[in-house]
Parts: C-alpha cells; sequence; structure tokens
C-alpha cells in the first residue's frame, strides 16, 4: 500500500481536497479530526493536558480557543502540548493505517505540520494544497474567530509554501475552480496508483 502525506498551510484548501480523495474511496486519516475527538469530554488527551494547561480545561473538555490563547502568549508551551498530543495521534494514524492496508492500495494521512513535525520521511508521496497568498489570506480571516494578528502567528509557525510546493511529489492548486480541483485530484489518484502498480 502506498501511503501519502496531504499537507498545506493554513486556508489553502486542504480539507476540502481530502473530502474529494475520500469521496473517490481514498480513506483518508484526518489528524485535525482526531486531535478535536482526543479533546472533547473523556478523550485520551484530556487528563494528559490537565496537568499542563489546567486552566484549558472545562467540562466539555479541551477549549481550543483558551489553549490556543495560551499559547499565543507563551508560544514555548506549544512544544510541550505537542510532545503529549502528537504520539496519540500517532498510534490514531498507526491503527488506521493497519487497517487500510488489508482492503486500498493507497492510504492518505493529512497532517496539517507534516514538515514541521518531519512526518515527511515517512510516507511515501506528499502531496502539498497551494493557492495564492491573497486567496489564503482572504480564506483564512473569513473563518470565525480570525484575526490579522492571529494569522500571522499562525503562518509564523507553519514551514513557507513555497518551501512546501518545492518539496512536494504533488501540488493541488486550488486557486481555481472545484471542478478543476476535482479533475487534478483524479489525475493524482490513477497517476499514484500506475506508479504504485509499476
Amino acid at each position: 500500500m502506498i501511503v501519502a502525506g496531504l499537507t498545506g498551510s493554513i486556508a489553502m484548501g486542504k480539507s476540502e481536497t481530502a473530502k474529494m480523495l475520500a469521496a473517490r474511496g481514498i480513506p483518508v486519516f484526518d489528524s485535525d479530526a482526531a486531535v478535536h475527538d482526543m479533546y472533547a469530554a473523556g478523550g485520551e488527551a484530556v487528563e494528559p493536558l490537565r496537568a499542563l494547561v489546567q486552566e484549558a480545561i472545562g467540562g466539555d473538555g479541551v477549549d481550543r480557543r483558551k489553549l490556543a490563547s495560551l499559547v499565543q502568549a507563551d508560544p514555548a508551551l506549544l512544544k510541550r502540548i505537542e510532545a503529549i498530543v502528537h504520539p496519540l495521534v500517532r498510534a490514531r494514524q498507526a491503527t488506521f493505517l493497519a487497517d487500510a492496508a488489508r482492503h486500498a492500495e493507497l492510504a492518505v494521512l493529512d497532517i496539517p505540520l507534516l514538515f514541521e513535525t518531519g512526518r515527511e520521511k515517512e510516507v511515501d508521496v506528499v502531496i502539498v494544497v497551494s493557492a495564492n497568498e491573497a486567496q489564503q489570506r482572504e480564506r483564512a480571516l473569513a473563518r470565525p474567530g480570525m484575526t490579522a494578528e492571529k494569522l500571522d502567528f499562525i503562518l509564523s509557525r507553519q514551514v513557507p509554501d513555497a518551501v512546501k510546493r518545492a518539496k512536494a511529489d504533488y501540488v493541488i492548486d486550488t486557486s481555481v475552480s472545484l471542478a478543476d480541483t476535482a479533475r487534478h485530484v483524479e489525475r493524482l489518484i490513477a497517476d499514484i496508483r500506475a506508479k504504485g502498480r509499476s
């Protein structure tokens, strides 16, 4: 089975691309969704994080907005949070891949911080989702609770888009129409499968 890593900076259209892949029968692991699940009440990240950031834990689990504001105030806190959360995500990914290997020739790990965490070395193929900077900012700033300051902070923690594109095996350009992006996704799937069979 070929394992592809899907990544892209904030508001580049990665989630939409992941949906297109899943709609075409490709097993896709959504790392963000896994973290949301772990942060919910009873999730496996709640108690380990309570000792580190008690003020971000409430009756519904981890308050992501409160956690984000704590990290913004103390960026060093992020590494300590990641040391707790990343191994939990990796364990879920391993289970997902073991299951996918039984029935799929291609599986996708949707990992927002693929390059930032060095995970590109652990996948067979890297797919980067990209758009132009103006579109990226417009999409990001349209999100609830997003500010220019918060966006700049998030971007400062991410590998620049140009670097990601240069390191990618495939680049999906989402600055075009959804129909064009969908056609690009279909060509990408066919190409990866063909290479896997050769």
